[in-house]
């Protein structure tokens, strides 16, 4: 070279390694993955291999005790986590450099379609496996522990989950109504505030909290003592002081008076969500076709029905369907209210009650499963409506 630059160095990798090296980090990945995942399920091989660390560090009647079911657990779960963290990452590292390897070695055309899988196709593989794997199990388990099929005839025909169901529907239809109407609503009037940051704050800020705080707040909103004593729920406060007798309101299932109650907190909590999205829905409206609609003489209720809630159509049904689903799995609420008392049960407050009071994990798997089955068509409608969304962008 007459710049004085070497040359470049070219190494010569025969076939056979070329091939070997990543199909061998494949394997050991895979291998790795697949030897943690057993390690994990199977209790007695985690013992074993606890005890197997035991004898190692001389402690050889720790190790027998391991073996045989007994002695300390807590050690070895902290030992066993160590590895699986040190194995499983090792393994999805060498995974990742298999595949990366492999994919590089291969033409232009295939590279360019395969190498964005390398990156996202370790943590497809793991969302498919912990999130299918689940919901079989969970499938089989309906069908096979406790009364078997039976669980089904339980969940289908009993007359009190005939009430349970009512109240879903219940907080599906109000809640999910209350909620993003309420934050539509808002979200088109406090757009003409001087304050608006201001009122959007305190709006929103009942999302912050949890479920469990906010119906531990709530529960002092509707706090209830027998006439004649003092009266610390503030609803009641209001009551007797407008010369009212205090009312139960949790404890009243009458016209499902409780249900509505409860329904108000989720309400509360959503609202703010829903105001925030749809307000940036409606901003995004252009500026344009609000003007040419005051210049044909049209009034607000016209632009609100016609031209904003029109144009912010894909918006308001992904808020719709996520509170939606929110609303079908609530069970914070009913569980730190009422517990499901006073006729205000909910699927995942039982499906809870049947797992951890009852011990039926034959009951608790057929409302686990209707449950999905409810909230999947919501989940699939909302891709479809962000890929149409997306398309059209």
């Amino acid at each position: 070279m007459t710049n004085g630059t070497k040359p470049p160095v070219e190494y010569e990798d025969s076939a056979l390694k070329a091939f070997l090296v990543p199909v061998g980090a494949i394997l050991a990945g895979v291998g790795l993955m697949i030897g943690i995942y057993f390690l994990v399920i199977d209790k007695q091989a985690a013992a074993n291999t606890a005890a197997v660390i035991y004898e190692l560090f001389g402690n050889q009647a720790e190790a027998d005790m391991l073996r045989a079911g007994s002695g300390n657990t807590v050690v070895p779960k902290l030992i066993l986590a160590a590895i699986a963290l040190a194995v499983g990452l090792g393994g999805t590292w060498f995974f990742y450099l298999g595949l990366n390897a492999v994919v590089m070695r291969m033409g232009d055309r295939w590279r360019n379609r395969l190498l964005p899988w390398v990156f996202v196709g370790p943590a497809l593989l793991l969302l498919t496996l912990w999130l299918v794997w689940p919901v079989i199990s969970t499938i089989v388990m309906s069908l096979t522990e406790g009364a078997g099929v039976a669980n089904w005839e339980w969940a289908l025909t009993n007359p009190s989950n005939h009430e349970m169901y009512i109240n879903n529907f219940l907080w599906l239809i109000v809640g999910v109504g209350g909620a993003v109407g309420l934050g539509l609503l808002i979200a088109w009037l406090v757009d003409r505030l001087r304050g608006e940051s201001l009122a959007k704050t305190f709006i929103f800020l009942p999302l912050a909290i949890s479920l469990v705080g906010a119906s531990v707040i709530w529960r002092f909103v509707y706090a209830w003592r027998p006439p004649g004593q003092p009266q610390y729920g503030l609803l009641n406060a209001i009551v007797e002081g407008l010369g009212f007798e205090p009312i139960a309101w949790i404890q009243t299932p009458d016209y499902r008076l409780n249900t509505f109650a409860l329904i108000v907190i989720l309400i509360w909590l959503q609202t703010g969500f829903a105001m925030v999205v749809l307000s940036a829905a409606i901003k995004g409206v252009p500026d344009e076709i609000l003007e040419a609609a005051d210049l044909d003489g049209a009034s607000e209720r016209q632009k609100f029905t016609r031209i904003i809630v029109p144009m912010i159509r894909g918006s308001l049904i992904m808020v719709t369907i996520t509170v939606a689903i929110t609303v079908l799995k609530v069970f914070d609420i009913v569980y730190v209210m009422t517990g499901g008392r006073f006729n205000t049960d909910v699927v995942a407050n039982q499906m809870y009650v049947q797992a951890f009071q009852f011990f039926d994990t034959g009951r608790a798997s057929v409302l686990a499963v209707v449950l999905f089955l409810a909230v999947l068509p919501l989940a699939l409608l909302n891709v479809r409506n962000i890929r149409k969304q997306g398309m059209s962008a």
